[in-house]
């Protein structure tokens, strides 16, 4: 507790754009947030006073950083469970716990638990031979998915295969690294749905959305998902809230599903903020960041509206240097429309990278997309 505020204090792992966004959001609440940054360069140690510096893999670095706070969350998945226990045995409230975060950290469990639960989910088997592959192909049709397990984002572990002899040369040893495969899908789109889940165990759902993917990147999201049937929405959002309660998540959970045939298939699960949600910052009355917060420190939940009939996010990238930098840039989108919310995390650019977000909203679809897209291309390419 904050002795000068008597506010709770909240350590947020990582220090990312996820935690630069939640910091903002802490700060209506009355909070700082401390952050466990790994460089003053992080996004998040740029804009936060609270800030210590360390790995996420060294449990000494966690346990200094955890004293004094009254709840420990994440802006990733990748401590280890055996840190997060060793936390939670010092009696450090640590929120989602390392039974739940275990399901995001590693595909293969979280397939096989989705299974046990009865979730829809593609076909898919671990691969630890090639012949595995073979079999697998051979079953359900190639081409096939290979991911790792753990790890990868952004289009990155992910591998589509037309035979198993593409495996060694796409350089990948399954005796080395743990690999799964998974059936390609005739998907119609890709959808998202967050949910928020308190220990007491209260829950806030949000709208479905609709993501669009390039390159394995997520450069749009639009809220909420257009043309989809209130009976497969509301599917989704009980599918999310089945999925909360089942796997004890405490926080965000964002769930990612694939639309084939008019129903859905879960992909893949995070158990933090997540890109999907970034469009509730302007587009909600309650942010996924604040509701985040709201979640571990056992607040009532926030109101999920929308504030608008349409809310469109597009990723801004990186994109290739150019005669006009950032802030003439930002001069010339706001000019042209001072609708634009724009949101810069504070990153280096480089070529694809994410370095922010912008967000549109407005009654017709069409419209507030076109802005988003021309605002999200303007702060990459100046034109």
């Amino acid at each position: 507790m904050d002795t000068r505020t008597g506010l709770p204090v909240v350590a947020m792992v990582g220090g990312g754009q996820l935690a630069r966004m939640t910091h903002q959001a802490a700060i209506a609440l009355g909070q700082s947030l401390r952050v466990l940054a790994r460089t003053p360069e992080d996004g998040a140690a740029l804009v936060t006073a609270d800030v210590q510096y360390g790995e996420h893999t060294d449990l000494a670095a966690l346990r200094t950083f955890a004293k004094g706070c009254d709840v420990l969350t994440f802006d990733h998945e990748h401590v280890p469970g055996e840190h997060i226990r060793a936390l939670a045995a010092d009696g450090v409230r640590v929120y989602p716990g390392a039974d739940a975060l275990r399901y995001a950290q590693d595909k293969a469990l979280m397939r096989e638990r989705l299974a046990e639960l009865g979730a829809p989910i593609p076909r898919w088997r671990r691969i630890a031979t090639t012949d595995d592959l073979a079999a697998f192909g051979a079953e359900v049709g190639w081409p096939v998915i290979v991911k790792t397990a753990r790890g990868g984002y952004d289009g990155r572990g992910v591998w589509p295969l037309r035979c198993a002899d593409e495996l060694a040369a796409a350089g990948l040893d399954p005796s080395a690294t743990p690999l799964i495969a998974e059936e390609r899908v005739a998907l119609t789109r890709e959808l998202a749905v967050q949910v928020a889940r308190s220990p007491f165990g209260q829950i806030a759902v949000y709208p479905l959305v609709e993501t669009v993917q390039r390159d394995g990147i997520c450069v749009e999201v639009l809220a909420p998902a257009p043309n989809l049937p209130e009976p497969l929405a509301l599917r989704a959002q009980q599918l999310a809230i089945d999925l909360a309660g089942a796997l004890d998540v405490v926080g965000l959970l964002a769930v990612e599903l694939f639309e084939v045939a008019g129903d859905i298939l879960v992909n893949e699960l995070a158990m933090r903020p997540h890109n999907s949600g970034h469009w509730t910052i302007e587009g909600a009355r309650t942010s996924q960041f604040e509701q985040h917060l709201r979640a571990v420190l056992d607040y009532p939940m926030g109101d999920t509206a929308l504030t608008a009939p349409a809310v469109v996010m597009a990723n801004v990238l990186g994109g290739p240097d150019g005669p006009m930098g950032i802030d003439e840039r930002l001069h010339h989108l706001f000019a042209a429309d001072p609708g634009a919310k724009v949101h810069l995390y504070g990153k280096e650019v480089r070529p694809g990278r994410k370095i922010g977000h912008v967000t549109a909203l407005g009654t017709d679809l069409v419209e507030v997309r076109a802005r988003a897209a021309r605002a999200a291309q303007w702060l990459r390419e100046g034109r």
